[in-house]
Protein backbone atom coordinates (compact mmCIF):
# COMPACT_ATOMS: atom_id res chain seq x y z
CA UNK A 1 0.00 0.00 0.00
CA UNK A 2 1.48 3.64 -1.21
CA UNK A 3 1.03 6.09 1.70
CA UNK A 4 0.47 9.76 0.74
CA UNK A 5 3.79 11.90 1.46
CA UNK A 6 1.79 14.60 3.51
CA UNK A 7 0.37 13.84 6.67
CA UNK A 8 -1.36 16.46 8.37
CA UNK A 9 -1.49 14.22 11.71
CA UNK A 10 1.86 13.82 12.33
CA UNK A 11 1.91 17.58 14.03
CA UNK A 12 -1.03 16.61 16.08
CA UNK A 13 0.55 14.00 17.37
CA UNK A 14 1.71 15.03 20.58
CA UNK A 15 0.30 18.45 22.97
CA UNK A 16 4.09 20.42 22.00
CA UNK A 17 3.75 19.61 18.41
CA UNK A 18 0.19 20.82 18.58
CA UNK A 19 1.13 24.32 20.64
CA UNK A 20 3.96 24.47 18.25
CA UNK A 21 1.84 25.09 14.87
CA UNK A 22 -1.05 26.50 16.44
CA UNK A 23 -2.47 29.07 14.22
CA UNK A 24 -4.61 31.15 16.69
CA UNK A 25 -3.60 32.29 20.01
CA UNK A 26 -5.62 33.84 22.98
CA UNK A 27 -4.28 35.62 26.08
CA UNK A 28 -5.52 36.84 29.06
CA UNK A 29 -4.35 40.13 27.93
CA UNK A 30 -7.20 40.10 24.99
CA UNK A 31 -10.04 39.51 27.00
CA UNK A 32 -12.42 42.59 28.26
CA UNK A 33 -15.02 42.05 31.35
CA UNK A 34 -18.20 43.71 31.58
CA UNK A 35 -19.20 45.00 34.84
CA UNK A 36 -22.42 46.23 36.04
CA UNK A 37 -22.48 49.26 39.09
CA UNK A 38 -24.99 49.85 41.67
CA UNK A 39 -25.73 52.02 44.18
CA UNK A 40 -24.99 50.75 47.88
CA UNK A 41 -22.49 49.45 49.33
CA UNK A 42 -21.36 45.74 49.58
CA UNK A 43 -23.92 45.24 47.34
CA UNK A 44 -22.85 41.71 44.77
CA UNK A 45 -26.56 40.56 43.61
CA UNK A 46 -26.17 37.68 41.03
CA UNK A 47 -28.38 38.37 38.17
CA UNK A 48 -30.85 35.72 37.80
CA UNK A 49 -30.45 34.64 34.20
CA UNK A 50 -26.29 35.00 33.62
CA UNK A 51 -25.13 32.89 36.65
CA UNK A 52 -21.59 34.23 37.99
CA UNK A 53 -22.41 37.28 36.88
CA UNK A 54 -23.70 39.65 39.50
CA UNK A 55 -24.53 43.20 39.81
CA UNK A 56 -22.04 45.22 42.16
CA UNK A 57 -21.61 48.23 44.26
CA UNK A 58 -18.30 50.63 43.50
CA UNK A 59 -16.40 48.87 46.38
CA UNK A 60 -17.30 45.02 45.28
CA UNK A 61 -16.10 46.45 41.52
CA UNK A 62 -12.67 47.50 43.19
CA UNK A 63 -12.46 43.78 44.35
CA UNK A 64 -12.91 42.43 40.73
CA UNK A 65 -10.72 44.94 39.47
CA UNK A 66 -7.89 43.22 41.84
CA UNK A 67 -8.52 39.66 40.62
CA UNK A 68 -9.04 40.83 36.95
CA UNK A 69 -5.93 42.67 37.27
CA UNK A 70 -3.97 39.91 38.63
CA UNK A 71 -5.28 37.11 35.73
CA UNK A 72 -3.61 39.38 33.31
CA UNK A 73 -7.33 40.93 31.85
CA UNK A 74 -7.20 43.53 29.71
CA UNK A 75 -9.61 45.85 31.20
CA UNK A 76 -12.79 46.69 32.03
CA UNK A 77 -16.61 47.50 30.43
CA UNK A 78 -18.37 49.59 32.48
CA UNK A 79 -22.02 49.69 32.80
CA UNK A 80 -24.30 51.57 35.45
CA UNK A 81 -27.72 51.14 37.63
CA UNK A 82 -28.84 54.51 37.82
CA UNK A 83 -30.51 55.70 41.44
CA UNK A 84 -33.37 57.07 39.11
CA UNK A 85 -34.31 57.12 35.76
CA UNK A 86 -35.99 60.00 33.79
CA UNK A 87 -36.52 60.98 29.92
CA UNK A 88 -33.27 63.00 29.94
CA UNK A 89 -30.98 60.40 30.99
CA UNK A 90 -29.58 62.49 33.55
CA UNK A 91 -27.77 59.47 35.60
CA UNK A 92 -25.83 58.95 32.29
CA UNK A 93 -24.05 62.36 32.36
CA UNK A 94 -24.37 63.31 35.81
CA UNK A 95 -20.86 64.51 37.14
CA UNK A 96 -21.97 61.89 40.22
CA UNK A 97 -23.17 59.09 38.18
CA UNK A 98 -22.72 55.47 39.40
CA UNK A 99 -20.42 55.12 36.04
CA UNK A 100 -18.59 58.56 37.06
CA UNK A 101 -18.10 57.26 40.54
CA UNK A 102 -16.94 53.98 39.83
CA UNK A 103 -14.58 55.05 37.15
CA UNK A 104 -12.87 57.67 39.45
CA UNK A 105 -12.10 54.91 42.61
CA UNK A 106 -10.73 52.14 39.80
CA UNK A 107 -8.55 54.73 39.09
CA UNK A 108 -7.27 55.44 42.45
CA UNK A 109 -6.82 51.55 42.68
CA UNK A 110 -3.62 49.51 42.73
CA UNK A 111 -5.44 47.64 39.38
CA UNK A 112 -5.99 50.93 37.27
CA UNK A 113 -2.22 50.80 36.04
CA UNK A 114 -3.01 46.95 34.62
CA UNK A 115 -6.78 47.65 33.36
CA UNK A 116 -7.94 49.40 30.27
CA UNK A 117 -11.34 51.30 31.28
CA UNK A 118 -13.91 51.81 28.83
CA UNK A 119 -16.81 53.26 29.76
CA UNK A 120 -20.35 52.30 27.51
CA UNK A 121 -21.79 55.76 26.12
CA UNK A 122 -25.71 54.75 26.01
CA UNK A 123 -28.69 56.09 27.16
CA UNK A 124 -31.35 52.64 27.76
CA UNK A 125 -30.10 51.94 31.60
CA UNK A 126 -30.83 55.29 32.51
CA UNK A 127 -34.06 56.47 30.57
CA UNK A 128 -37.73 55.79 31.84
CA UNK A 129 -38.68 54.55 28.82
CA UNK A 130 -35.67 52.01 28.14
CA UNK A 131 -34.83 53.19 24.72
CA UNK A 132 -30.98 54.59 23.76
CA UNK A 133 -32.17 58.13 22.92
CA UNK A 134 -35.24 60.37 23.03
CA UNK A 135 -38.50 59.35 22.15
CA UNK A 136 -40.96 61.48 20.75
CA UNK A 137 -44.44 60.56 19.78
CA UNK A 138 -45.57 60.59 16.31
CA UNK A 139 -47.52 63.30 15.43
CA UNK A 140 -50.83 62.52 15.58
CA UNK A 141 -49.90 59.50 17.08
CA UNK A 142 -52.30 58.28 19.75
CA UNK A 143 -51.58 54.70 20.44
CA UNK A 144 -48.25 53.68 22.67
CA UNK A 145 -46.37 52.21 19.94
CA UNK A 146 -46.10 56.08 17.42
CA UNK A 147 -43.26 56.84 18.75
CA UNK A 148 -39.62 57.57 17.15
CA UNK A 149 -36.52 57.53 18.78
CA UNK A 150 -35.13 61.27 17.55
CA UNK A 151 -31.66 60.89 16.45
CA UNK A 152 -30.40 64.52 16.25
CA UNK A 153 -31.57 65.75 19.72
CA UNK A 154 -30.07 62.65 21.18
CA UNK A 155 -26.85 63.36 19.91
CA UNK A 156 -26.33 66.02 22.84
CA UNK A 157 -27.12 63.96 25.39
CA UNK A 158 -24.78 61.00 24.32
CA UNK A 159 -21.54 63.40 23.36
CA UNK A 160 -22.28 65.08 27.17
CA UNK A 161 -21.88 61.86 28.78
CA UNK A 162 -18.91 60.47 26.94
CA UNK A 163 -17.53 63.93 28.09
CA UNK A 164 -18.40 63.54 32.01
CA UNK A 165 -17.01 59.68 31.43
CA UNK A 166 -13.94 60.99 29.96
CA UNK A 167 -13.57 63.67 32.61
CA UNK A 168 -14.27 61.01 35.19
CA UNK A 169 -11.20 59.31 34.14
CA UNK A 170 -12.76 56.67 31.18
CA UNK A 171 -9.19 55.44 29.16
CA UNK A 172 -11.99 55.26 26.56
CA UNK A 173 -15.94 55.53 25.34
CA UNK A 174 -17.66 53.54 23.78
CA UNK A 175 -20.79 54.71 22.42
CA UNK A 176 -23.23 51.81 22.12
CA UNK A 177 -26.42 53.65 20.54
CA UNK A 178 -26.52 53.39 17.23
CA UNK A 179 -27.57 56.45 16.74
CA UNK A 180 -26.49 58.27 13.38
CA UNK A 181 -23.65 60.65 13.80
CA UNK A 182 -22.71 60.04 17.33
CA UNK A 183 -19.10 59.31 16.90
CA UNK A 184 -18.51 62.68 15.22
CA UNK A 185 -20.38 64.92 17.48
CA UNK A 186 -18.80 63.19 20.42
CA UNK A 187 -15.40 63.54 18.93
CA UNK A 188 -15.80 66.86 18.23
CA UNK A 189 -17.28 67.82 22.07
CA UNK A 190 -14.13 65.69 23.48
CA UNK A 191 -11.33 68.17 21.51
CA UNK A 192 -13.28 70.68 22.61
CA UNK A 193 -12.80 70.20 26.31
CA UNK A 194 -9.37 69.05 25.73
CA UNK A 195 -9.92 65.12 25.67
CA UNK A 196 -8.22 64.82 22.73
CA UNK A 197 -6.25 61.46 24.03
CA UNK A 198 -9.46 59.67 24.95
CA UNK A 199 -10.51 57.19 22.25
CA UNK A 200 -13.44 55.98 21.02
CA UNK A 201 -14.34 52.54 20.82
CA UNK A 202 -17.36 52.55 18.84
CA UNK A 203 -20.03 49.75 18.54
CA UNK A 204 -20.07 50.30 14.73
CA UNK A 205 -21.82 47.02 13.63
CA UNK A 206 -24.35 46.41 16.77
CA UNK A 207 -27.34 44.32 15.17
CA UNK A 208 -31.21 44.18 16.35
CA UNK A 209 -30.51 40.52 18.14
CA UNK A 210 -32.59 38.34 20.04
CA UNK A 211 -29.13 37.70 22.09
CA UNK A 212 -29.24 40.38 24.32
CA UNK A 213 -32.16 39.30 26.30
CA UNK A 214 -30.15 38.61 29.69
CA UNK A 215 -28.29 41.85 29.92
CA UNK A 216 -31.34 43.64 29.94
CA UNK A 217 -31.99 42.22 33.14
CA UNK A 218 -28.57 42.65 34.38
CA UNK A 219 -28.89 46.83 33.41
CA UNK A 220 -32.49 46.88 33.86
CA UNK A 221 -32.76 48.36 30.55
CA UNK A 222 -35.45 46.67 28.79
CA UNK A 223 -38.01 49.01 26.40
CA UNK A 224 -41.06 49.74 28.39
CA UNK A 225 -42.49 49.73 24.62
CA UNK A 226 -41.45 48.75 20.97
CA UNK A 227 -37.96 47.49 20.42
CA UNK A 228 -34.77 49.02 18.69
CA UNK A 229 -35.14 47.62 15.30
CA UNK A 230 -35.20 51.03 13.49
CA UNK A 231 -31.90 52.56 15.29
CA UNK A 232 -29.97 48.82 15.25
CA UNK A 233 -29.07 46.61 12.46
CA UNK A 234 -31.07 44.08 10.26
CA UNK A 235 -29.38 40.87 11.36
CA UNK A 236 -29.32 40.15 7.65
CA UNK A 237 -27.34 42.94 6.60
CA UNK A 238 -23.86 42.36 6.06
CA UNK A 239 -22.93 45.43 3.66
CA UNK A 240 -24.62 48.01 5.94
CA UNK A 241 -22.55 46.61 8.47
CA UNK A 242 -19.88 47.75 6.18
CA UNK A 243 -20.76 51.02 5.32
CA UNK A 244 -21.56 51.53 9.45
CA UNK A 245 -18.07 50.99 10.18
CA UNK A 246 -16.83 53.15 6.99
CA UNK A 247 -18.66 55.88 8.53
CA UNK A 248 -17.90 55.80 12.29
CA UNK A 249 -14.48 55.57 10.83
CA UNK A 250 -14.36 58.65 9.19
CA UNK A 251 -16.19 60.06 12.15
CA UNK A 252 -12.81 59.67 14.13
CA UNK A 253 -13.92 56.65 15.78
CA UNK A 254 -10.43 55.00 16.89
CA UNK A 255 -11.47 50.90 17.96
CA UNK A 256 -15.00 49.17 16.55
CA UNK A 257 -16.74 46.87 18.02
CA UNK A 258 -18.86 43.93 16.77
CA UNK A 259 -21.88 42.86 18.50
CA UNK A 260 -23.20 39.98 18.97
CA UNK A 261 -20.13 38.15 18.45
CA UNK A 262 -20.47 34.25 17.56
CA UNK A 263 -24.08 35.11 15.47
CA UNK A 264 -21.95 37.39 12.86
CA UNK A 265 -18.36 35.72 12.70
CA UNK A 266 -18.84 36.18 8.75
CA UNK A 267 -19.27 40.00 9.55
CA UNK A 268 -16.06 39.91 12.04
CA UNK A 269 -14.44 38.71 9.33
CA UNK A 270 -15.49 40.94 6.49
CA UNK A 271 -14.59 43.84 8.80
CA UNK A 272 -11.20 42.42 9.63
CA UNK A 273 -10.19 41.73 5.66
CA UNK A 274 -11.62 45.45 4.98
CA UNK A 275 -10.53 47.55 7.55
CA UNK A 276 -6.58 47.94 9.17
CA UNK A 277 -7.75 48.95 12.54
CA UNK A 278 -8.48 47.36 16.17
CA UNK A 279 -11.12 45.30 15.51
CA UNK A 280 -13.23 43.74 19.22
CA UNK A 281 -16.67 41.68 19.27
CA UNK A 282 -18.89 41.38 21.94
CA UNK A 283 -19.81 37.78 23.17
CA UNK A 284 -22.91 38.82 24.44
CA UNK A 285 -25.39 37.64 27.36
CA UNK A 286 -27.40 35.93 25.37
CA UNK A 287 -24.31 33.65 24.08
CA UNK A 288 -23.34 33.48 27.92
CA UNK A 289 -26.46 32.07 28.92
CA UNK A 290 -26.68 30.01 26.28
CA UNK A 291 -23.59 27.98 26.95
CA UNK A 292 -24.38 28.17 30.62
CA UNK A 293 -27.48 26.63 30.79
CA UNK A 294 -26.06 23.86 28.55
CA UNK A 295 -23.20 23.38 30.81
CA UNK A 296 -25.31 23.42 33.79
CA UNK A 297 -27.20 20.22 32.28
CA UNK A 298 -23.91 18.40 31.70
CA UNK A 299 -24.22 18.97 28.14
CA UNK A 300 -21.15 20.22 26.99
CA UNK A 301 -17.43 20.22 28.72
CA UNK A 302 -17.33 23.42 30.24
CA UNK A 303 -13.27 24.55 29.49
CA UNK A 304 -13.38 22.93 26.07
CA UNK A 305 -16.89 24.61 24.89
CA UNK A 306 -16.04 28.33 26.64
CA UNK A 307 -12.63 28.29 24.67
CA UNK A 308 -13.60 27.05 22.01
CA UNK A 309 -16.35 29.69 21.87
CA UNK A 310 -13.79 32.48 22.44
CA UNK A 311 -11.15 30.99 19.69
CA UNK A 312 -13.75 30.79 17.20
CA UNK A 313 -14.38 34.82 17.54
CA UNK A 314 -10.85 35.06 17.64
CA UNK A 315 -9.89 33.22 14.38
CA UNK A 316 -12.92 35.08 13.03
CA UNK A 317 -10.40 38.12 13.66
CA UNK A 318 -11.58 40.20 16.39
CA UNK A 319 -7.96 41.45 18.18
CA UNK A 320 -10.15 41.47 22.00
CA UNK A 321 -13.29 39.76 23.25
CA UNK A 322 -15.73 41.77 26.03
CA UNK A 323 -17.10 38.18 27.58
CA UNK A 324 -18.27 37.37 30.82
CA UNK A 325 -16.21 34.60 30.61
CA UNK A 326 -13.00 36.65 30.76
CA UNK A 327 -12.03 35.64 34.35
CA UNK A 328 -12.79 32.04 33.80
CA UNK A 329 -10.89 31.75 30.53
CA UNK A 330 -8.18 33.70 32.38
CA UNK A 331 -7.90 30.86 34.80
CA UNK A 332 -7.48 28.15 32.25
CA UNK A 333 -5.21 30.32 30.20
CA UNK A 334 -2.71 30.29 33.08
Amino acid sequence: MEYPITRLRRLRRTEALGNLVRETHLEPGALIYPLFLCPGEGVRKEIASMPGVFNVSVDEALKEAEEAASLGIGGLLLFGLPESKDEQATGAWADDGIVQRGVRALKQSSAAKKLVLIADVCLCEYTSHGHCGIVKKKEGGLEVDEYEIENDSSLALLSKTAVSLAKAGADIVAPSDMMDGRVGVIRDELDNEGLDLTAILSYAAKFASAFYGPFREAADSAPQFGDRRSYQMDPANLREAMREIDLDLGEGADMILMKPAMPYLDVIRAARERFDIPIGAYQVSGEYSMLKAALANGWLDPNRAMMESLLSIRRAGAGFIVTYFAKEAAKVLS
